[in-house]
Formats: C-alpha cells, sequence, structure tokens
C-alpha cells in the first residue's frame, strides 16, 4: 500500500487531476457494467473508489501545504 503514496507524491498538481478524472471516469464505467451483469471481481470496485480517495487526499494535503506556506 505504501507504493501508491509514493507514486502519487512524484507526480504534479495537473498530472493528479488528471488522473483523478481517469479514475472516476473508470469507476462509472465499471459501475455501469457490474449493474448490467454481475462482474467477476467485484472487489474492483472498493480499489478504484480507494484509488480515488487516495488521489483526493493528495490534492488535498497539497492544497493546505500550499496555503499555510503563505
Amino acid at each position: 500500500m505504501k507504493k501508491k503514496g509514493l507514486e502519487l507524491n512524484d507526480l504534479t498538481v495537473q498530472e493528479l487531476s488528471d488522473k483523478l478524472q481517469e479514475e472516476r471516469s473508470s469507476l462509472t464505467k465499471l459501475r455501469f457494467s457490474h449493474t448490467v451483469s454481475p462482474i467477476e471481481n467485484p472487489m474492483q470496485l472498493r480499489q478504484k473508489r480507494k484509488e480515488v480517495a487516495r488521489i483526493l487526499t493528495e490534492l488535498r494535503k497539497r492544497e493546505l501545504a500550499n496555503t499555510a506556506g503563505k
């Protein structure tokens, strides 16, 4: 799990925003496909949600660091 955080630390804010948009659209597609016919591994939904949360957390952490630095 630590590896995910380190990977996000290396990205810029713009790259994080792009990745967030990509993960959210992927999660939406996964939800729709799961609604129509159950997906093979429903844990994928949880993993995608957690990945979105990790990205949002990193963006918020940077936002707070930026405002504290001013």
